[in-house]
């Protein structure tokens, strides 16, 4: 009898598992269904966030609901319209060496992921295990997920397996924290990036990335662990948080050089031996400073996160001054690391000048960062949107950018960055794919924030004079916007849209008939409602 056959009750109580045989076991369980999964059956990405939610803690997600909620904050705004917040998590495992990645989730939904995954560049197999209304009410699913794990635990090709439960059997409480630790010396990590939880992609970065520093920082407390591929440093490090342009680590190094400190591992990491190298720093660097469940665990490891990052010429002199003073750095090795970079990042600067009004927004979580560089190269930012949270790693930026006027907007909605553009109407906008699609309606110049602007060094003088080019290029383009605008006039756009053999005619009596239709039947919705 396999071991949720003898299961009844929500999954999440209390579960024993038995050492001779791995299984998960309940005393006294007869019955062969989860009750709480009848109640969720069904349920998917059409379901409401709350449904859903109340769904999970119902099936014995509170918990972990809780700790989703305390790190990653939705206030003062709703959810980012954004993409599935698992591809971050996805992406993570992917690019990591001898790791395997299993999905949990409706059809729909993994075959969304492992689609972007790949358009991504990611070449890797996406595994996944399917579920029916049947095991997923009846704990198969759970069984199955089990089964999957144990044939793929080969030491030979694998050092981790990592099994992501997505929305439905997040909501549905699969208690993939019953897993075996590890299987034939593979690890065996397990988490839930439900998108009623998880409000973004860069955050289930961080979801990930906790789980694993979790798991290697207890490695590390029970004995001897893997050393670096390349050895350890022979001069304390300092641990990278979150993904950057390859370039930085190194420009970073060598601003660390004069301080007697080396760049340390990016978090996420390549493989799993970087992640006790990681946790074997001598401080944190949060470049992205909203990866929380990461620096708590490097916070339980012993380790201080310093917020913000060597960006322009304020911010590297401020970060090289909390970084060595971090590190009980002498002062005149401080002021010798200063004094050799700075000059050459002013004038790098100065040679690249944008002159110019920019909107910055974005989801990846280095839109501050961004903004910075771009104000100490002479552009004029009024607003910076970002998907992610406010935290007091980004705070130092935060102060920074509005003393110099900048608008910064947390949690910024899609709504919100369009009132940007539309308010501010700037020589160029920086944003998601609806940003830029709206910018350049309007005949504004616009990049895409992910593929053209993140995809560029930020850091050191490597950084100071990135930007110029390819924003200088698209600010040349105004005389071609203008030139479109004025030939193609409205044409596509509102009774115009489409393709017609006649000129279409407007008719705003009817609009304004089905307008008030609409508006007297939410209000009969919201009476009965109240009743």
């Amino acid at each position: 009898m396999n071991a949720m056959s003898r299961y009844s009750g929500p999954i999440g109580d209390s579960i024993v598992t038995d050492p001779a045989d791995g299984d998960a076991m309940a005393d006294g369980a007869d019955a062969a269904v989860n009750v709480a999964a009848t109640k969720t059956d069904g349920l998917g990405c059409h379901a409401g966030a709350a449904e859903m939610k109340a769904a999970a803690e119902a099936a014995g997600k509170s918990e972990i609901l809780d700790r989703y909620a305390a790190d990653y904050p939705k206030g003062p705004h709703d959810q980012p319209q954004s993409m599935c917040p698992a591809f971050g998590s996805l992406r993570v495992g992917l690019r990591m060496r001898r790791t395997a990645t299993i999905l949990s989730g409706s059809a729909c939904c993994v075959y969304g992921l492992t689609f972007v995954s790949h358009f991504y560049g990611a070449r890797r197999t996406v595994g996944y295990v399917p579920f029916s209304s049947e095991t997923l009410v009846t704990g198969k699913l759970f069984e199955d997920i089990r089964d999957a794990v144990y044939k793929l635990a080969d030491p030979e090709h694998y050092d981790t397996i990592i099994i992501t439960n997505l929305c439905v059997p997040t909501a549905s409480g699969v208690p993939l924290d019953l897993l075996p630790n590890e299987i034939n010396g593979v690890r065996i990590v397990g988490i839930d990036v439900p998108g009623f939880g998880v409000p973004t992609h860069a955050e289930a970065k961080d979801v990930l990335a906790g789980a694993m520093l979790e798991y290697a920082r207890k490695e590390a407390e029970q004995g001897p662990v893997q050393a670096p591929r390349g050895g350890r440093s022979e001069r304390p490090t300092v641990t990278l948080l979150g993904e950057m342009f390859p370039a930085d680590p190194v420009g970073i190094n060598m601003m660390l050089e004069p301080l007697g400190l080396a760049a340390g591992p990016v978090v996420p990491t390549r493989e799993w031996r970087e992640l006790y190298a990681a946790l074997d720093c001598e401080v944190v660097a949060a470049i992205h400073p909203f990866y929380k469940a990461s620096i708590r665990q490097f916070e339980l490891a012993g380790r201080k996160a310093v917020g913000s990052g060597p960006v322009g010429h304020d911010g590297t002199e401020t970060w090289l001054e909390a970084i060595g003073t971090a590190c009980n750095v002498s002062r005149d090795k401080i002021d010798a690391a200063k004094n050799r970079f700075l000059p050459a990042i002013k004038a790098a600067l100065a040679a690249k000048p944008i002159d110019a009004r920019i909107t910055v927004s974005g989801y990846e979580g280095s839109e501050l960062l961004v903004a910075r560089l771009l104000i100490e190269s002479g552009a004029r930012v009024p607003y910076v949107g970002t998907a992610v949270p406010r935290t007091p790693w980004s705070d130092l930026d935060r102060e920074w950018l509005e003393a110099k006027g900048v608008r910064v907007q947390y949690r910024a909605s899609l709504e919100q960055d369009f009132a940007a553009v539309d308010e501010f109407r700037p020589d160029l906008a920086i944003g998601t794919t609806p940003v830029v699609q709206k910018a350049k309606t309007m005949a504004i110049p616009s990049l895409y924030f992910t593929n053209l602007i993140s995809a560029r060094p930020l850091f050191g003088v490597a950084g100071a004079g990135s930007l110029a080019q390819v924003i200088n290029a698209a600010l040349a383009n105004q005389a071609r916007f203008d030139e479109m605008k004025e030939f193609f006039g409205d044409v596509g756009q509102g009774p115009g849209a489409g393709i017609w053999t006649d000129t279409p005619k407007d008719y705003p009596a009817f609009r304004d008939k089905y307008r008030k239709q609409i508006e007297a039947a939410a209000k009969k919705r919201k009476a009965e409602e109240m009743i």
